[in-house]
């Protein structure tokens, strides 16, 4: 390494040291906690210590481990459950699993998604795709397509990249084998949670392949959902690109 990067590395440290000093006791306990979480200190779904616990190990007082973790379960990272403590969330939670579920009938319940790998192959990652999960162009990437259907009528085509060294063993058949939310299936095989997302929205019409897939004429138009999904301390883990059938749904959101 150059004595010019080694200076920027140093200098970068010490920022985030002068950082952690001045932020209050604690937003800095949150940061401690989300560490143990990205280590997988505590697994999805499992308990995580007491507040006093906590309090002890950090040497702080019980209020301010207590407010570290309300904003952990703002931000659906834990989970309070009431008489029984607090959790690491899980997407085999609907309430979870929900929040990144985005497409509700105009009219109606929602319906359970049927869920069918169209493909699952393993490939170069595009300028486009390394840009968006911070990798290098050329990196292995893990490329799926799965078809969403509700009540039998073709409704999502998504067309999802992960990065290829966090998803290795990753195929067609394993994904087949599986009944249940994708995020969970991730979760338990790989150790990969997804725990937010950034979302663009555009309406483009349906090319060739795209209306074979949706049982829709060329040109329809379609909503074009990208979402970049992160895991702990802001890892970027999944890039997907859908298209949605929107006449009997809309897409929703909520905003904080």
């Amino acid at each position: 390494m150059s004595d010019f990067s080694s200076r920027s590395a140093a200098d970068a440290g010490e920022q985030r040291q002068v950082a952690a000093a001045f932020s209050p006791l604690y937003q800095q306990i949150k940061a401690l906690l989300v560490q143990s979480l990205e280590r997988g200190e505590w697994k999805p779904g499992e308990a995580i210590p007491s507040e006093i616990e906590l309090a002890a190990r950090f040497q702080v007082s019980q209020g301010t481990v207590r407010k570290a973790v309300d904003e952990l379960a703002a931000e659906h990272l834990l989970m309070r459950r009431q008489g029984k403590g607090t959790f690491v969330s899980t997407h085999h939670e609907a309430r979870v699993r929900f929040r990144f579920l985005r497409l509700a009938p105009i009219e109606g319940e929602p319906q359970p998604a049927e869920s069918r790998i169209l493909d699952c192959k393993r490939m170069r990652a595009n300028a486009e795709m390394a840009r968006s999960l911070e990798l290098k162009a050329g990196d292995p990437i893990v490329a799926i397509r799965r078809l969403l259907s509700f009540s039998g009528v073709p409704t999502v085509v998504d067309d999802i990249f992960l990065p290829g060294v966090l998803f290795k063993g990753l195929t067609a058949e394993l994904l087949g084998g599986y009944v249940g939310p994708l995020y969970g299936f991730f979760e338990t095989e790989f150790g990969i949670s997804m725990v937010r997302a950034e979302e663009k929205l555009r309406a483009v019409a349906a090319d060739p392949e795209i209306s074979v897939l949706l049982k829709v004429d060329a040109g329809t138009p379609l909503l074009r959902a990208e979402r970049i999904s992160y895991t702990y301390a802001n890892r970027p883990v999944e890039l997907r690109i859908g298209h949605y059938v929107t006449d009997g749904y809309y897409y929703r959101n909520s905003l904080n």
